[in-house]
């Protein structure tokens, strides 16, 4: 029995509840199709405003872009500018390094020339001074010969004897010679001592030669490396150069379209307000009036 009027009751309050939301239907009118225009209006402007915002933040950002661009161009066409004044300052200093190398070579050929000149001469004197020697020895050896003969004819024959005389005189052409060797053999050896100077000095100048050669040329291998580095930045460059005018240009492509949406998103923009006026007078005429 409890239960018959539980359900009965359930019953009731769904046929209650279905009542009354046909009720609330039959009360809440259906929007004519002016309301329906005017709605439509609202969100299309809504969406304009949206759209003109984007497009003006993306145009905005395009020549922020564009600025960028302009600045990288001119930073890239001043980066050439200085590489080619490096290329050319190290072309200058190759040629310079080129001619300090051929003028080390032309040196050290002409001091090692110099050299064995020095050399030949010191052979030379050598051969000289030995001869000199040889000679000064064998007029000493006569003059020893001389002297023991004198001294034997003038016991034999007397000091005033044809002998005696005639060994003086050998005496003294023989002491005659042996000086002259002497001076000969003193004379060689300044002129050997010259030569070896001279010489010594020119292999001073042989070595200085060759570490002079050594130093240019690695200057000029230096010289080499950096102009093709500085032609490596060059050619680096003019490719930045070459990309940075392609963004210049996108950007500007991408501006100059953002520019044209805004200009159609104003255009949409003043004929979805234009409508919506529109269609505001049609539903206020088309309202009745109660007084």
């Amino acid at each position: 029995m409890k239960a018959e009027k539980v359900m009965g009751r359930g019953v009731l309050g769904l046929v209650f509840a279905g009542l009354f939301a046909i009720g609330a239907g039959a009360q809440s009118p259906q929007p004519t199709p002016q309301q329906q225009d005017v709605q439509q209006d609202k969100k299309d402007i809504r969406n304009d405003k949206k759209d003109l915002q984007q497009d003006r933040a993306d145009r905005n950002q395009d020549n922020r872009d564009i600025r960028q661009d302009k600045r990288d161009v001119n930073s890239d066409k001043k980066d050439i500018r200085q590489d080619n004044k490096d290329i050319y300052h190290d072309k200058s200093d190759i040629h310079q390094d080129n001619k300090d190398i051929s003028k080390d070579k032309s040196d050290l050929n002409k001091d090692r020339a110099d050299r064995n000149a020095d050399q030949r001469d010191i052979n030379h004197d050598k051969g000289d001074l030995s001869k000199d020697r040889a000679d000064r020895n064998a007029d000493q050896r006569d003059i020893n010969h001389d002297k023991q003969q004198l001294k034997q004819d003038d016991q034999k024959y007397g000091a005033n004897s044809a002998q005696a005389q005639a060994d003086r005189k050998d005496l003294q052409h023989d002491r005659t010679d042996r000086n002259v060797d002497q001076r000969d053999i003193n004379h060689d050896k300044v002129d050997l001592s010259k030569d070896r100077t001279d010489r010594n000095a020119d292999q001073r100048d042989i070595n200085k030669d060759k570490a002079d050669l050594s130093a240019d040329q690695k200057d000029r291998n230096q010289d080499v490396k950096d102009l093709n580095h500085e032609r490596q930045d060059r050619n680096q460059d003019v490719k930045d150069l070459h990309q940075d005018q392609k963004d210049l240009h996108a950007d500007r492509q991408d501006r100059n379209k953002d520019q044209k949406d805004i200009n159609k998103d104003k255009k949409d923009l003043h004929q979805d307000r234009k409508d919506l006026h529109h269609d505001q007078r049609a539903v206020a005429k088309a309202t009745p009036r109660h007084r």
